[in-house]
Parts: structure tokens; sequence; C-alpha cells
């Protein structure tokens, strides 16, 4: 891995003084190790912000201007980038105001642990550790690189099962063995997520994470972010991509679950506890975002439990027979 830039990138950089990135809410599925996913342009991501999650992105659509810590560059179809967690970007396209573009890039992103313990399971893997340690700074790979990525990256947007994981494989070989990468930040640059989180939109998602069990008012919200309620209401979409009583009613389904899981509470009791003021409203809630009333998903839940019970005790109570010789 290269400490220095290459003339090119040397000859594009400046360094100016950014103002505090934003947090984006990087959701995973749950039945998935990483998120592979492709946006237009413009797009709410579009915007000076930082993530616990490495990121490998190609650009496939416009050319323009992109950001990595305190590295700026000029980019076009065929660029490839990898930042590491909670490393600020951004890639700011050249089309006209009031065009868009459908497709403008491809994005693969997976946090820390997830690699952490393939590593561990494939110590074959452990090649990746040198280019994860380089991507607190920003890698660009070679345009050759780019262009040999991008297929790989698009299968991957609807692949699924075994195959997803051989072409994540097949993704990081290829970036491992890509000659001459790039650093795009200064050594001296460090990414400091403590001091991005006093940023307007990072304090008012804390806030809602920790008082979620309470009555949550837009209007006070707004207040505490500084506008007014259309101002924050057009903000907080723009930052989470979904308006803020449909952000909120999401968290408090996926605490509900976890409540629903443990089997103490009774249904009643865990509507009011997430903050919802009516069983009626919980239940619609609930069905929209799980397709199944709270009642049924507990149901399943416990049946999945029993059943490993079951195995277990069919396993102990299975005769074993002796070879005999």
């Amino acid at each position: 891995m290269r400490n220095t830039r290459s003339d090119t990138a040397r000859k594009e950089s400046r360094y100016v003084k950014i103002d505090q990135p934003d947090l984006e809410l990087v959701a995973v599925p749950r039945d998935e190790s990483f998120k592979v996913w492709s946006h237009g342009y413009p797009y709410r991501t579009v915007r000076w912000h930082f993530h616990p999650e490495y990121e490998i992105q190609v650009i496939t659509a416009t050319t323009g201007r992109y950001f990595v810590g305190d590295y700026i560059g000029n980019f076009a179809p065929g660029n490839l980038v990898m930042t590491g967690s909670n490393l600020p970007h951004n890639w700011v396209s050249n089309v006209p105001h009031g065009e868009r573009v459908d497709e403008r890039c491809l994005i693969l992103q997976f946090d820390a642990g997830f690699i952490e313990r393939a590593i561990e399971t494939f110590p074959e893997l452990r090649r990746v550790e040198s280019l994860l340690d380089a991507s607190r700074w920003g890698v660009l790979f070679t345009e050759k690189t780019g262009a040999a990525a991008e297929p790989i990256m698009r299968e991957l947007l609807g692949a699924q099962g075994i195959r997803r994981i051989t072409l994540f494989v097949a993704l990081l070989d290829l970036l491992v063995q890509s000659p001459e990468p790039v650093k795009l930040a200064s050594a001296e640059y460090h990414a400091d997520p403590a001091r991005y989180a006093e940023t307007r939109i990072n304090h008012v998602l804390s806030y809602i994470g920790k008082n979620l069990s309470q009555e949550l008012r837009e209007t006070e919200l707004a207040q505490l972010a500084g506008q007014s309620v259309s101002a924050f209401s057009r903000y907080f979409r723009r930052h989470t991509g979904v308006p803020f009583v449909q952000y909120v009613n999401r968290l408090r389904i996926n605490l509900a679950c976890q409540l629903l899981m443990s089997g103490e509470l009774s249904i009643t009791d865990i509507c009011y506890q997430v903050g919802f003021n009516n069983l009626s409203n919980f239940n619609r809630q609930f069905l929209l975002l799980k397709a199944m009333p709270p009642s049924r998903w507990r149901a399943y839940q416990q049946l999945n439990a029993a059943s490993a019970t079951e195995s277990s005790a069919t396993s102990d109570a299975t005769p074993v027979l002796e070879a005999v010789g």
C-alpha cells in the first residue's frame, strides 16, 4: 500500500475547512452479512457524511468532485474508492439543476464486527487487514480495478445465498491484488466521530433513541434543532430518508420485537413501554412493518424456541448403538 498520492491525485487535491459531517444510518438486513445497493443523483446521502461501516463505492455515471477526509479530487465513471469506519466522504456530480440520473454508483457496506468474525473463521482473509487499515484514510484504486469491480458489484445487487459470499470474497481479492492503490486523506487526518456527534441531526437522533418510550413531538424536536417545524421536517427526511413519525415508529417496533422475544411482558404492556399510546395503533404499525400482528410474531418466536428444546430432548432420548466388532 503506497503511503503517498500518485502525481495525478496530488495535482487534484487541495485542503480546506469543511463543515461537520452528518451521520448516515446504514441498515444492513438482519438475514444478510453486508449491504449492497445503488442510487442515482441527486440523492439524500449525497452530502458530507460518515458512518461506522466500511464502504466500497464505484461510480457508474457522471463526473464531478469527491471529498474524502481532507482530500478533494475529480471523479469519473470507474472511480473506485474504499472508505474506512467513520471517515467522512461525499461525491458531488456535475449534473444541471433539475435533472436526475437514475444510477450514479454501486455501493457495498459492511461493519467491522462482520469482517473481524470472517477473518477469525477464515484465516486466509487476513490479507485484507492491510486494506482495512489503509481505508482509514480512504483508498483509490486504478481504473482497471474499477472496471473489474463494477460487474461483481452489479451482480451482487441481485445475488442471494452463498453466491453473495462468493462475490464478496472475489471483490476483496480483487482489491487486495490491485496495483498501486492510493491513500487519499493526509497521514495527519484522523476521523473524530465523537466530535461529529455534536452536529444537529446527530443530536436529534441521539435524543430520540434515549427517549423512545416517551411521547415524542415533532414540534419539540424542531425546537431542539433550532428550526421551524416545516424546515425540520424537510431536514429530517433528507438525512434519514423517511418522515419523522415513520422513523420513530420503526425504532419502537424494533424495540417491541426485542421485548416480545423475552416473553416477560404482555403485548399491552409492551405497547405502552415502547412509546405507543394505544393498542390499536401499535398493532397497526406492527402489522405494517412485520406483515403480521405482534401476537403471531411472538407465537412464531416461541415455536422457534420450542423446536430447539424438542430437538435437544429427542437427541437425549435416542439410544446410542455401539458398534460390535
